[in-house]
């Protein structure tokens, strides 16, 4: 049975979408990940994958062309399918087949199933379903609810925080009433397109909707409250903060001022911290507004004095097991599949090489002797790839099953370690930065990183990747490459050590650095090509500004 695809809400606040590119024509076989076309957002260009496998049998948006989100894009079945009887409500949305609703990618706002559908909604009452607010988020969590079941909810507010697979992002309303129920607790986690919540007029009855609606087959977490939504309170909001915490006693005098009819109000951020660190966010005092936890209080909470567990009681007869169980957030979910897709599709091939850092050290030092001026061996490794990539354009490619795409732009991601996992911002156009300006734009992205404030634009296009762990001590390390880039650069630390120059024992400083290349675009010859150029570049710096 032939599949609809509508046109897919690919950042929070997009309402339409252009079709920038088609990679696939009509005809063509389509394998489930496969890109389908490039599709030009509110924020960006992003590659739209297939999430359904058959034959590309129609197209609804021509390159160039420009609709609203959940407009027909295309449709994939068996070859030779009849589907006239889709093409009838082309024009329309909202027409498309039952079994688009299915396939769609996302639907922000809106989404009701059939079973839904057969219960009438009434007059003003919206379902609100999880939005796709990443090219490749499948599932979001609800961080926190901005909103109670009763509160009356205007155009452009904050309904929820939302965590993605990328970031944790601010989810506004689209509409105007009272929040009428929710149908996530903070904490849980839903596919996209699940119920998230139902907004209306005040007092309506909406168990019904709730009970009947269903997302790709899927129940809601939470079944409908049995009170009409006039008697709502802030009672009937999610009842804990956490999905998991530590043990704390059964009984103890309330010392948080955030805390409402059971709730207590705290940042992604700090509720995250708290949970890594064991600290009840009952015992916290916040200092944000209306007594909001952020995540200085996290820091600065010193824990009382607690009597004996029984693991360490028990030490005298002998050692106890435990351990923690910690969900994996959508984010390490992300790095898993898209790290194991890369490592078991890319042919990996590792060219290992060791650079004098002499000079470099040298040069940076007079750099940063300039008032106002600080710039690190990160930023001139940065810049140097930068340079050496418009060089060799192979290594700043990107493969596809029927081409590769030689990019003449230098946008390079620099990997960030933050909490849960991995994070790439991209810096633009390196080639033609300073080394000033790299070295603040890194800073400034790796400030957001560890806050969860970067963009989607922000970590998206690059064309190459370095990753530097040489600040932790390390001297070498491979990685794996970030799809869809054709390399990524490992950097280790720089270190003192015995070398031979002009025939005598010397100390010297050396960096070692290991490319790992994508064998089917980039050759042995070809990746050992661009390292030399980048150790021209490395070890004689001031040809970098000449």
């Amino acid at each position: 049975m032939a599949e609809v695809i509508n046109m897919p809400r690919l950042s929070d606040t997009m309402e339409e979408g252009t079709v920038a590119t088609w990679l696939k024509q009509v005809g063509d076989k389509v394998e489930e990940g496969e890109i389908l076309a490039e599709i030009e957002t509110d924020k960006a260009t992003m590659e739209f994958e297939s999430f359904n496998e058959g034959t590309l049998l129609h197209i609804g948006i021509q390159e160039g062309e420009t609709a609203k989100v959940d407009t027909l894009l295309a449709i994939i079945g068996e070859e030779g399918e009849d589907i006239s009887g889709y093409l009838n409500g082309e024009s329309a949305p909202a027409a498309a087949p039952e079994e688009a609703s299915e396939s769609s990618t996302s639907k922000a706002t809106e989404s009701v199933s059939s079973d839904a559908k057969e219960t009438a909604l009434p007059e003003g009452v919206t379902v609100v379903t999880m939005p796709r607010l990443s090219d490749t988020m499948e599932e979001g969590t609800v961080a926190s609810w901005l909103k109670n079941v009763g509160d009356a909810v205007e155009e452009g507010d904050i309904l929820a925080e939302i965590e993605t697979d990328k970031a944790t992002m601010e989810f506004e309303s689209f509409q105007s009433g009272h929040l009428l129920y929710v149908g996530l607790e903070e904490g849980e986690s839903a596919k996209v397109d699940a119920l998230l919540a139902i907004l209306g007029p005040e007092g309506t009855d909406v168990s019904g909707i709730a009970k009947n609606f269903t997302a790709g087959g899927a129940e809601p977490k939470k079944e409908a409250p049995k009170t009409d939504a006039k008697k709502e309170t802030p009672k009937a909001a999610p009842k804990k903060e956490e999905p998991k915490k530590t043990a704390a006693p059964a009984s103890k005098p309330a010392a948080n001022t955030a805390t409402i009819s059971g709730r207590i109000f705290a940042s992604p951020l700090a509720k995250k911290m708290a949970e890594e660190k064991g600290i009840d966010l009952a015992d916290v005092q916040g200092s944000g507004e209306n007594g909001r936890i952020v995540k200085k209080d996290i820091e600065n909470f010193t824990p009382k004095a607690a009597a004996p567990t029984a693991a360490v009681a028990n030490v005298a007869s002998g050692a106890e097991e435990s351990f923690d169980e910690v969900p994996n957030s959508n984010m390490r979910k992300a790095i898993a599949k898209n790290l194991a897709k890369s490592k078991f599709t890319a042919p990996h091939y590792y060219l290992n090489v060791e650079f004098d850092m002499d000079n470099a050290i040298a040069f940076r030092k007079e750099v940063n002797a300039i008032p106002d001026t600080k710039i690190s061996f990160n930023d001139i490794v940065v810049k140097a790839c930068a340079m050496a990539l418009k060089q060799h354009p192979q290594v700043n490619s990107q493969w596809f099953d029927d081409r590769m795409k030689l990019n003449h732009h230098v946008h390079i991601g620099v990997a960030v370690a933050v909490d849960e996992g991995l994070l790439v911002p991209v810096v633009k156009f390196a080639d033609q930065r300073k080394l000033t300006q790299i070295g603040a734009a890194v800073k400034e992205y790796a400030i957001k990183a560890k806050t969860k404030k970067l963009s989607l634009e922000e970590m998206e296009g690059s064309t190459f990747t370095i990753s530097n762990l040489g600040m932790f001590g390390i001297d070498s390390f491979t990685s794996i490459i970030n799809q869809p880039n054709s390399a990524i650069l490992s950097v280790g630390a720089i270190v003192q050590k015995p070398v031979v120059k002009d025939g005598a024992i010397v100390v010297g400083n050396t960096m070692k650095l290991c490319l790992a290349c994508d064998h089917r675009t980039v050759d042995g010859a070809t990746g050992a090509q661009f390292l030399q150029t980048l150790k021209g570049y490395i070890e004689n710096p001031l040809t970098m500004v000449l």
